[in-house]
This record gives structure tokens, C-alpha cells and sequence, in this order.
């Protein structure tokens, strides 16, 4: 079996010329000279991609597989074949592996010397992930999506989840790169084809054309490209039909960060989307004057480690794609000091740059028990939220929802500013936090409810030159409107959002005891606290959120719940979290292959609670839920 996640170290690569060369491998990226000519011909024409993009149907969609990203030159050819020539409202996923990724500037050195894929190439090079092992997504275009996956090819195809049209079978040559070019790949990628999936690669090797018939292809020796004598086309079994992406109109319960994301995410995919939420945008614990972006930093990579990396990826590359924060006073992603509140933390935070789980262009030893987070900082939600609402497709509605019932879709009971009324939609997402329990047949959702208030301090003459977010045992934020975020309360005791003035004096007794000379130039004993928000929060158990299909556990075996759909339970860090969780459920609901890793999406499958609960008490039936019955 090919190995789990690993830390990822960037490609060595030696220029040549024009040509990048693998000082790995000593193999090069593309023919020199050639290497366009050698890429459409052996991956594009090979996979008769123009013919089958034009005859794509309205609303269709096309997903190529990749086993070497290298210089991307494949990738971004197919897409500028697709937008060439495929339907308008058809789109495209491009899921590719890379075990040795270039340098940004490498690639963009590469991609230089392509002028007719340079827009292809600006987006490419804009979303271009840190080398952090996982899958990332990168928007194209509107249209077109790539899906780079960085680890073993092997293990990144076995937990991805995508369902392929068209094989590119790239990769240095077998006799340089004997790791890629193994049985367990061939196996892996027909699990992973559609029915009739065609597949090209520049290779003839008898191992490789063996190897791929062992796994049900039909491969054909055919003409190699450039002088090269032979090289190799195949086809799985079946007749390959194109596949579908769904849209129609959809109903986010929920306004605050988990609700907005996911509007979002749904209207780039084509959905009309109507946001209801009775008390209006970031009302509830998504609404204080400052959210932190940052995560918890480890050297193991458990899918819950995992998560919190790869959410913080994901969150600064959608801040970035839309061009938040727009203003200084928006807040800054200029990188978050972390301080290791105790010893035990302390270990942690050495342990995470030892093993370089974590990449340096991402953590950084900052003096004695500190990191910086880089990239990582604070940003008014409020107004986050706002930018991501600002879109022609989304609606907000000051309603609430009350009941549902599946039929024809989803018929969804509001109350709209006093007034029962009825909606229909094509589907539902539920990101209502804690509220989610007041809807029939949802209390088995495993939901702890955490009450937290956070302290506004005036900003002094010393506070106000402050310009990164510090996080201890509780966080400080540095001024937006001359205020200082301190917090916040933990409090499991109390689920209401009632003000308490002695929360503030904790509060400050914590800044003063982790950040002494913080809590000094803020005036001591003479801080003058000016406000302060509490609101309730909620987690899960195994503190990852609820993002997935809703399940029934009714039933047995349970089943899920066609067109409702979770993003919950994000605790104090929803402006982190909540970015992956809206795209990983919007891919789901538009019927696209999801970006994520099986294993990270079974990590926040709320039906993980069922089975849990199932294998401790198998006799655990709970009453049906009316609200989602048919």
C-alpha cells in the first residue's frame, strides 16, 4: 500500500536552456524545444479532448487525471482545449499529483515561455499552494478547476474522490522514476476512471503497457512522438458517456461565517442562492469587531492535524482570490505570533518545526516558545462575510427556518419577520451553529455548546504601533477602530449571551499573566475596557466540524438525507474553517468531484457520529425526525 501523507519537499530542478531539469531524477520536464508539440500530441490529441469537449452536453462536466504535474504545461493546455471548445456551462476538473512540486519560481519560469496560456498561467501562479501534503484547489477560470494533490501518487489517487474521463499518464521516465510506475498506481487509477475512460502517455515501457492491462485497459502501441519510437493510448472498459454537474436554487439557513461561505461557494457554481437568517449578517458568534486567522500547528498528520492545515491553506487562498481585506482597515494577513501558553505547548510548537509537517514559508520559529503563523492574521468578520455575500446569484431573506420535509427537493417552513410561509428549493444547508437543534429530529446532532465573551480595550499611544495578532491561552488583536480584541471566555457552564463584567477582569488576568508587557502598555491596572460581545459557539466531541450530508440515523442502516447538507460546529475558529467545509459541500451538492481526501471528508461526515455511537450502543435507534421525513 503507498504511503500516507508525508512532508513535501519542493522539486531540485537545473536550467538548461529553456529546459528544466530534475536533478533528482536527471530527467527533464518536457522535450527540449518541443515540449507543447510533445504534450498535445501525447496527452491531448491522444485523448481526442478537442472532439470530446465540444460534444459535451449543456451543463456537463469533464474530469482529467494526472500522475506528474511537473511545469503544469498539461494541465494548463487542457484548459485552454476546454474553454476553446466545450460548451459554456460545462465545466472542468483537473486533478493532478505531485510528489516534488516546483518552486513558485520555477514554474513561473517554465511558464514564461508559453505566451498563449499566460492568463491560465497568472491564475496558476496566483493559487499556487505552499508545499503543504494534501489536496489544493485552484481556480483557473470560472470553469475550470485544478485539483493538486501533493504526495505519493499512489495514495493520493486511492483517497481522492474524483471519477475520470481522460488519463494523462505523465511522470520523469520509468527507469529514473521506478516509484511512480507500479502496479499499485495502475490498480488505483481504474478504481478511480469512468466507464470508458481514455488514457495517453509518452512512455512504451512493456512493464507500464503490462501493468495497465493487468488493470482492465485495452493499451494500443502507437507511433512515439519527436523520433521516439513507440508510446501508448488505452481505454477502460465500458462506453464512456459524459457526466452532469447539478445547480438550482438552494436555502443557507444561517448568515454568519459558515452561512456566507457557503452561499458563496454554491453562486460560483452556478446556484441562485437565498441566505435566511432572521437577525441579519454576522449576528451571532460570527460577529465580533475582530476574528483571528490562524490553527494549531503539529507534527503528526492525523486527518484531524490535517484539517486545521489544510483549512488555513484553503482560507488564505480564498482571502486572496477575493481580494481580502481590501483595506487596512479590514484587518491584515500579515502573520500571527503564537505563544506557547504552558510547557506542554511549548513541546508541541518544537516538535511541529522539527518534523516539517510544516513548511517554512508557512511557520517560523519567532524567540523562545513562539512561532509565527506567516500569512495567518486578523480581519473584521463582519466584513468578510459582506464580500462574500457581494455576488449577483446570492439573496439574503430576514426569515427563519423552522421545519423541513423532502418532496420534489426540499420544502423549507420559515418565518419571515412574523409571517409563516412556505419556500421550495433544490436543496438546504443548514449552518445555523447551535441553532440547528430547535429543527425537528436534529437534537442527535453531538453539539457542545461554549459560551464566550470577548473584551474591547482602548488602544494607547504604545498599542497603537502593534501590528500582529498574538495567540497565548486566549488572543489580543491589534486596533481596528482603536480597539484592542482581549478573550475570550471559555464557559461550558452557560449557554446564553448575556454580558458579564467578570469575564472582562479574566479577560485582562489572562493577558496579564501570558503577556505581561502587553497587558503594561495597554495601561495595567488602568486598561479601560469600552465593550465587550458574547455569544455562544459550538463543537463536536472530536472538536472537527460537522460539513457533509445530513444523515438520519433512523434508519438502519442510516442513510443520508438527499439535499441537506451541514456546515456547523466550527467553534472559535469559523473564519478559519469554514472556507474548505463550504467548498468541500458545494462540490457535493453540484455533483463535482470534491477537492478534499477521503480521508479528511470522513473525518467531518456528520454521519461519523452514527457509526460511532453504533459500535458503542448497536441497539441506539433514536426517534424518527419528522422535520426531514418524506
Amino acid at each position: 500500500m503507498a504511503a500516507a501523507f508525508k512532508p513535501i519537499r519542493p522539486a531540485r530542478v537545473d536550467w538548461r536552456g529553456s529546459t528544466p531539469i530534475s536533478i533528482d531524477h536527471g530527467d527533464s520536464y518536457w522535450m527540449p524545444g518541443r515540449g507543447v508539440e510533445e504534450s498535445r500530441a501525447v496527452f491531448i490529441e491522444a485523448n481526442q479532448l478537442r472532439q470530446r469537449f465540444a460534444e459535451l452536453p449543456a451543463g456537463g462536466r469533464f474530469v482529467v487525471g494526472e500522475t506528474g504535474f511537473g511545469t503544469g504545461l498539461n494541465a494548463l493546455l487542457a484548459a485552454r482545449c476546454f474553454l476553446d471548445h466545450a460548451p459554456s456551462s460545462s465545466h472542468l476538473d483537473l486533478f493532478s499529483v505531485e510528489l516534488r512540486p516546483l518552486k513558485r519560481d520555477d514554474l513561473a519560469r517554465a511558464q514564461a515561455r508559453v505566451p498563449e496560456l499566460v492568463r491560465l498561467s497568472q491564475s496558476l501562479l496566483a493559487g499556487y499552494p505552499p508545499p503543504v501534503a494534501g489536496h489544493h484547489p485552484v481556480w483557473l477560470h470560472p470553469r475550470v478547476r485544478l485539483v493538486l494533490m501533493l504526495g505519493d501518487a499512489a495514495h493520493c489517487w486511492r483517497v481522492c474522490a474524483a471519477e475520470v474521463d481522460a488519463w494523462f499518464l505523465d511522470g520523469f521516465a520509468p527507469a529514473r522514476n521506478p516509484d511512480l510506475w507500479t502496479t499499485e498506481l495502475w490498480t488505483t487509477l481504474a478504481r478511480r476512471s469512468r466507464p470508458g475512460a481514455t488514457l495517453g502517455t509518452f512512455t512504451a515501457a512493456g512493464d507500464v503497457r503490462r501493468g495497465l492491462q493487468g488493470a482492465g485497459f485495452q493499451v494500443t502501441r502507437v507511433v512515439g512522438f519527436g523520433g521516439k519510437r513507440h508510446r501508448l493510448i488505452g481505454q477502460g472498459p465500458g462506453s464512456w458517456q459524459p457526466a452532469l454537474r447539478r445547480c438550482g436554487t438552494a436555502i443557507v439557513a444561517g448568515a454568519g461565517l459558515a452561512g456566507c461561505t457557503t452561499a458563496r461557494a454554491l453562486a460560483e457554481r452556478g446556484w441562485q442562492v437565498t441566505v435566511c437568517d432572521p437577525a441579519g449578517v454576522a449576528s451571532g458568534a460570527s460577529g465580533n469587531l475582530a476574528g483571528v486567522v490562524h490553527t494549531s500547528a503539529s507534527a503528526h498528520m492525523t486527518a484531524q492535524n490535517r484539517f486545521y492545515q489544510l483549512a488555513l491553506v484553503h482560507a488564505l487562498a480564498r482571502f486572496r482570490a477575493l481580494h481580502f481585506p481590501a483595506c487596512a482597515d479590514d484587518g491584515e494577513l500579515n502573520g500571527v505570533i503564537q505563544h506557547a501558553a504552558d510547557a506542554r505547548m511549548a513541546r508541541k510548537l518544537q516538535h511541529a518545526l522539527a518534523a516539517e509537517t510544516w513548511p517554512r514559508d508557512l511557520l517560523e520559529a519567532h524567540g523562545p516558545d513562539q512561532i509565527l503563523i506567516r500569512h495567518a492574521g486578523y480581519l473584521r468578520p463582519a466584513r468578510w462575510c459582506e464580500r462574500l455575500l457581494d455576488h449577483p446569484a446570492i439573496t439574503l431573506k430576514p426569515a427563519a427556518i423552522h421545519d423541513f420535509r423532502l418532496a420534489d427537493g426540499v420544502q423549507i417552513d420559515l418565518d419571515d419577520q412574523g409571517r409563516p410561509c412556505r419556500e421550495h428549493a433544490d436543496a438546504l444547508f443548514l449552518c445555523m451553529a447551535e441553532a440547528v437543534h430547535r429543527l425537528p429530529g436534529l437534537d442527535w446532532l453531538p453539539l457542545k455548546l461554549i459560551r464566550g465573551q470577548v473584551s474591547y480595550v482602548r488602544a494607547t499611544a504604545t498599542s497603537r504601533t502593534w501590528r500582529q495578532a498574538i495567540c497565548h491561552a486566549g488572543y489580543l488583536t491589534p486596533a481596528l477602530d482603536d480597539l484592542h480584541c482581549v478573550g475570550a471566555t471559555f464557559d461550558f457552564g452557560r449557554h446564553n449571551s448575556e454580558i458579564d463584567p467578570a469575564d472582562d477582569q479574566a479577560n485582562l488576568e489572562q493577558l496579564r499573566a501570558q503577556r505581561p508587557q502587553h497587558w503594561a502598555d495597554l495601561g495595567g491596572e488602568a486598561i479601560e475596557v469600552v465593550g465587550r460581545r458574547a455569544a455562544v459557539r459550538c463543537q463536536t466531541p472530536d472538536f472537527l466540524p460537522l460539513a457533509g450530508p445530513l444523515a438520519d440515523p433512523g434508519e438502519r442502516p442510516h442513510r443520508l438525507v438527499p439535499n441537506v447538507y451541514l456546515n456547523l460546529a466550527h467553534g472559535s475558529r469559523g473564519i478559519t474553517h469554514t472556507p474548505l467545509c463550504a467548498d468541500l459541500i458545494a462540490d457535493l451538492a453540484s455533483q463535482l468531484s470534491p477537492f478534499p481526501d477521503t480521508e479528511l471528508s470522513d473525518a467531518l461526515a456528520p454521519e461519523r457520529f452514527i457509526l460511532r455511537r453504533r459500535r458503542r450502543e448497536p441497539g441506539w435507534r433514536p426517534d424518527p425526525a419528522p422535520g426531514h421525513r418524506s
